[in-house]
């Protein structure tokens, strides 16, 4: 038994290995019956696997002990997000924004603000926190999270049942919307930390919209488009293999995350532009119809992902404390509970006759119910904690013992964690719920075999045709969402 125990070597870095790299072939290994029979995505059951084995149960996946620390968090959610929305870039059909920019500039529009200020209100009522401090909260809440969202839209039974519009829609609207909060972001920031109006004012509009947002979203154009050009060259002269396309498609969100990340602009809005550029004209598509590139992504790093957040979730934060006299499970059940009702659902049911791509109030529900936050929310919660503690986009190792707006940083860090956590749950169960519901309202003879395994069209939307192919050929200029004017 001594010889034993001298070989054996249960790290908390042998045992992570072990324990992530046996949920993912467990996951892959039933993965169609996870999506297909159970209607489960990934995320929820990683954030629970991350939960289960964390520093509040099994004790072995603990970050904190690693060295990780803040700015690794913002690093490895800054990377997958970007790879994330290059991804959504790429998939779209070839020049969706020419014919769908009406319904998409709603969602990113009306909606994000109307979600934007309804969320800081209600924080600012629930919390009892400082209005500025609820502008801060509730512009991370904004983003709707592209990795959630993929792990619905794109790869499961469940998503074939939506009508392809409002997928598109949906996926555009997330791949956008990360990079377009940094301006929601920073007007609760500067509020809170500039002296002046005017010079709140000023820092917004040279920093933020021209500098981050605007510059990010050419130079996402520029590279996309550069790398299209490329790629085609190359393929062309037989320099590159088909083989090759997968890893140049990672490789280049990479690069796009470094260029953002380097030059202080907007990343995700760079990695948006560069997908979209890079896939304007639907040659990637084609050439890569047979390569399932998000099934890849969504596993190795997505789910990763999760499970490191569940590991992380500050479950002794959502009790009240110095800085946080307020906060009980109780009031952060509520405020979510008010969050996932009134940020998007009124307003999209609002504006449904504004927005082409919706045509129905069941589509409108729908659309306005998925708007999951994730990794997104974490990322900015992040970066506005950086912008406090050091006025850069680079955060301190941990939050510091005293500081000028330590009840801001205090604050914001516990209500993101338990938004996401809520929204993983609610969200990623939220097909499952909506399946079986759709089999019981059947009647008994118009059901399928297993409960939930449908496959036909949701009631109340319209669906047009058979929605086998999601990007048209390259040489074609037919619109696979085609709008229906008269709705």
């Amino acid at each position: 038994m001594a010889w034993i125990d001298k070989q054996l070597e249960p790290t908390p870095a042998h045992l992570t290995y072990l324990i992530l790299s046996t949920f993912l072939i467990l996951y892959a290994l039933f993965s169609q019956v996870i999506r297909n029979r159970l209607h489960l995505s990934e995320p929820p059951l990683a954030t629970l696997i991350g939960i289960i084995f964390g520093p509040e149960g099994f004790g072995v996946l603990d970050p904190t002990n690693w060295g990780w620390e803040d700015n690794i968090t913002q690093e490895a959610s800054r990377l997958i997000l970007s790879v994330q929305v290059f991804a959504v870039g790429v998939e779209l059909p070839r020049k969706y924004f020419k014919r769908h920019w009406r319904s998409v500039g709603m969602m990113l529009g009306p909606v994000m603000t109307f979600g934007w200020l309804v969320s800081a209100v209600f924080v600012y009522l629930v919390l009892r926190v400082d209005f500025k401090i609820a502008l801060i909260v509730s512009a991370c809440l904004t983003p709707t999270d592209p990795v959630l969202s993929a792990s619905v839209l794109n790869t499961s039974q469940f998503a074939e049942r939506v009508p392809r519009r409002l997928r598109h829609m949906l996926s555009c609207e997330s791949g956008c919307n990360d990079g377009i909060a940094f301006p929601f972001l920073y007007v609760g920031i500067f509020a809170l930390t500039q002296a002046t109006a005017g010079s709140a004012v000023k820092e917004w509009v040279l920093d933020t919209i021209l500098w981050q947002c605007t510059l990010g979203i050419i130079l996402g154009i520029v590279i996309g488009l550069s790398a299209n050009r490329a790629l085609r060259r190359a393929e062309r002269e037989s320099y590159v293999g088909t083989s090759f396309f997968f890893v140049f498609y990672f490789l280049m969100a990479i690069f796009c995350t470094g260029v953002g990340s380097t030059l202080g602009v907007d990343d995700f809005l760079v990695s948006f532009g560069a997908g979209s550029g890079f896939a304007w004209d639907g040659w990637f598509a084609t050439k890569t119809k047979e390569t399932e590139l998000p099934e890849v992504l969504d596993l190795l790093l997505n789910a990763t992902m999760f499970v490191y957040f569940g590991a992380i979730v500050p479950w002794r934060k959502f009790g009240p404390t110095e800085f946080t006299p307020d906060f009980s499970a109780g009031r952060l059940i509520g405020l979510l509970i008010l969050i996932l009702l009134f940020r998007r659902i009124p307003i999209v049911l609002a504006l449904k006759r504004f927005i082409p791509d919706i045509k129905t109030y069941r589509e409108a529900l729908f659309c306005g119910h998925f708007g999951p936050m994730g990794l997104g929310a974490l990322f900015l919660v992040i970066e506005a904690r950086a912008q406090l503690e050091t006025d850069t986009s680079l955060p301190l190792p941990h939050p510091p013992a005293h500081h000028r707006y330590k009840a801001a940083i205090e604050s914001i860090w516990p209500i993101i964690c338990f938004i996401i956590l809520g929204s993983i749950m609610v969200h990623g169960l939220s097909v499952a719920v909506i399946s079986v519901g759709s089999h019981f309202s059947r009647p008994k003879g118009e059901r399928a075999p297993l409960i939930g395994g449908e496959m036909d069209g949701l009631d109340n939307m319209i669906h047009e045709g058979i929605e086998s192919e999601s990007d048209p050929s390259v040489g074609s200029d037919e619109d696979p969402d085609p709008i229906d004017e008269r709705h």
